[in-house]
């Protein structure tokens, strides 16, 4: 029996020419939605950095204050001989400084003119009189930092009570605003004029140093393990899931899991860089294992059996062709483990990494305090010179960030190979 024939379809009906007008605009709506959702993205993005440093500028730039001081007529007593030794800093720290300041800052800044200098200012001229001893003899001019009120008027002349005083300052060429290297070489301090990053810089450097060397190479075999040697059986699917589900449990949780473990049962040190890698490895770990899986079972099988095929052994089919072609995806893996790893805070609020830290870390077992948890402190704080400090430290935290995306990328970049 013979089929009837098909009539052919006539793309210039009406119909048909609406219904194509139709899909084509939908598609169009399509495609503006993704854009739209793109361009949305990327405005949240721009108003966040924007906003950021607007914010966070100024906590780059202090004020400082001229100050004459005549040292040969005060009262510090140092032997020229005691500043070339040894024990120079210590002698110097033990001399009375601030009695000279303060008789400099009253006959000229005034009868508050005290008040107009930061607690800090002590040590900048105990670093001066380190640096010359030859200002002992004689009379110089330092330029001291500010206190926070001041500073904050040179930033704002806003200010009703300090904005007068800073122009008065300004006008006779006593104050001067600048780069606050300070901001980024110094740790922790209570006078919001003084404080500094490295401190907290130092103890996220530490911390993500211990985390990266413990929970790298154990994810990376772990994963290796589960996907070229481990048995298809029940506990090996059971070890599975429970990785699967360790990656998603909330933050804290190891954060208790550190204290109970390494804290109270261990031990170690409170509030140490070591403890903090430790908790963070554990939480790192699964997510760089699940990474180094999907990048191995990526490598196409053919690899492996023109591997096997010439005589290599399976351990060299492992090390010498499978991993180096999955490098680029654990590396994938690893940066986003370690970025979130470096933006936490609480776990390692639960292992008291919140305490007020006044000098950078020596080692791994000295307390210390990370860039997240620092941010979070000083965001809490009542002083308007604590919300521009805020900012820059977030800015540091993001270009901490970004250094450390740009080094796996170019890692990522430089082990990529083609098939």
């Amino acid at each position: 029996m013979n089929s009837p024939s098909r009539v052919p379809t006539d793309w210039r009906d009406a119909a048909r020419q609406q219904r194509l007008r139709r899909r084509y605009a939908a598609e169009r709506r399509f495609r503006l939605l993704g854009l739209g959702a793109i361009l949305l993205s990327a405005g949240f993005l721009a108003f966040l950095l924007v906003t950021m440093a607007l914010k966070g500028a100024s906590g780059f730039v202090h004020a400082e204050v001229r100050l004459d001081i005549d040292f040969a007529r005060s009262a510090i007593f140092l032997d020229p001989a005691m500043l070339k030794g040894e024990n120079a800093a210590t002698a110097v720290g033990a001399a009375d400084v601030d009695t000279p300041i303060a008789a400099a800052a009253t006959a000229q800044l005034g009868a508050e003119g005290v008040r107009l200098l930061s607690d800090t200012a002590a040590q900048t001229v105990r670093r001066a009189i380190l640096a010359d001893p030859s200002i002992l003899t004689r009379q110089a001019s330092l330029w001291l930092p500010a206190s926070s009120g001041l500073d904050a008027a040179a930033k704002d002349g806003d200010d009703p009570r300090m904005g007068p005083v800073y122009a008065r300052l300004k006008q006779s060429g006593r104050v001067r605003t600048g780069f606050n290297g300070a901001f980024l070489s110094s740790a922790d301090a209570t006078d919001p004029a003084s404080v500094g990053i490295w401190g907290a810089f130092k103890g996220s450097l530490l911390t993500m140093i211990v985390t990266l060397a413990l929970a790298f190479p154990i994810g990376v075999l772990s994963a290796v393990y589960l996907e070229e040697y481990a048995p298809r059986n029940r506990w090996t699917d059971m070890i599975e899931v429970s990785i699967n589900n360790l990656a998603a449990v909330p933050s804290i949780i190891f954060g208790l899991l550190g204290l109970a473990v390494f804290l109270n049962t261990m031990n170690l040190p409170r509030s140490a860089p070591l403890v903090g890698g430790l908790t963070l490895a554990l939480m790192t770990m699964p997510v760089i294992v699940i990474a180094s899986r999907n990048a191995i079972k990526s490598v196409p099988p053919s690899i492996r059996d023109a591997a096997l095929g010439v005589g290599a052994s399976k351990i060299q089919v492992v090390f010498h062709h499978v991993l180096p072609l999955a490098l680029p995806g654990i590396l994938t893996g690893t940066i986003i483990g370690m970025a979130r790893a470096l933006g936490e805070t609480a776990p390692l609020l639960m292992i008291g990494m919140r305490a007020f830290i006044a000098a950078p870390p020596g080692d791994l077992a000295e307390p210390a305090t990370v860039l997240p948890v620092q941010i979070f402190l000083w965001s809490d704080e009542v002083s308007r010179g604590f919300v521009e400090k805020t900012s820059a430290a977030i800015l540091v935290l993001l270009a901490f960030l970004m250094a450390m995306n740009g080094i796996a990328i170019y890692l990522r970049n430089k082990f990529e190979k083609r098939w």
